[in-house]
């Protein structure tokens, strides 16, 4: 049997997914930011169906500013398609300060390390 490098590379995803969840939670950008590439951006829609977005600062920035801590979220990495050094993911939160989000990553494996690149969300409406 050969090795399971797509075991090894699924688990590698879903631990840096880990940590944008897990800083989610705590409303702490500290342990999400490690997760990113310094370039990483983000885009979603705003209320008045606008793009919204720019670079990841502007995500951690809100993290830490406008969201409280939700130890009740919870957070479920729907799926991981993986090709070569290049990954999507997404990831559906509920009750994350109070909102509810569907979250779709790029990732790339840069010098042996996965890092999300870019994340685009939707918001759902309050139930």
């Amino acid at each position: 049997m050969s090795k399971p490098v797509y075991v090894e590379e699924y688990n590698a995803i879903v631990k840096v997914l880990s940590q944008y969840n897990e800083g989610g939670k705590q409303a702490d950008s500290r342990i999400m930011k490690p997760a990113f590439s310094e370039q990483a951006t983000i885009f979603g829609i705003d209320a008045a169906g606008k793009l919204t977005g720019g670079a990841i600062q502007g995500l951690f920035d809100t993290i830490d500013s406008a969201f409280r801590p939700s130890p009740e979220a919870q957070g479920v990495i729907v799926n991981i398609d993986i090709v070569g050094t290049a990954a999507s993911a997404r990831i559906d939160t509920n009750d994350i300060s109070g909102f509810c989000f569907t979250d779709f990553f790029n990732l790339l494996k840069v010098e042996g390390k996965w890092t999300v690149i870019s994340k685009i969300y939707h918001t759902h409406t309050a139930p």
